[in-house]
């Protein structure tokens, strides 16, 4: 994954939240907070969870905005949520949200990435079981 998207301060490892929608903003508010999505794309990735599920298989979710919320992203990010408690989603167990924020088709080569980590369950347990965020820096720029 390119160097850049995944700021230190997005990687927050010790969250909770009571529902989906609570861990949505979670994600959003992380980017938001570096200064890659204005305020409205939280909204945008909550819109995307109402019309189809962001949850990709084992314990993990990638919330994203819609299409049309492009324009409130500022720069390509990722950010990562770890939920230790887990959260339902849909039926499903998510324990780690991975955020994203991507202009003009940046979010396929992500999710592209992504999908190659996630794929492999060595790097997919590193990832849920993380408790530093050097660790998930080093899964996710390596």
């Amino acid at each position: 994954m390119r160097d850049g998207l995944l700021d230190p301060r997005a990687v927050l490892l010790h969250e909770s939240a009571p529902d989906r929608a609570a861990a949505i903003r979670r994600c959003g508010r992380a980017l938001v907070e570096v200064g890659a999505v204005a305020e409205p794309y939280i909204e945008a990735m909550l819109e995307r969870e109402r019309t189809i599920s962001t949850y990709v298989g084992e314990g993990v979710a990638i919330p994203h905005g819609t299409n049309a919320s492009k324009e409130d992203v500022r720069r390509d990010a990722i950010c990562v949520v770890r939920f230790p408690g887990g959260i339902d989603w849909d039926g499903e167990q998510v324990t780690l949200c991975v955020g994203i924020a991507a202009k003009d088709g940046g979010h396929v080569p992500l999710l592209a990435a992504l999908a190659e980590i996630l794929l492999d369950p060595d790097r997919a347990r590193t990832l849920r079981e993380a408790t530093e965020v050097s660790q998930v820096m080093k899964e996710l720029t390596a």
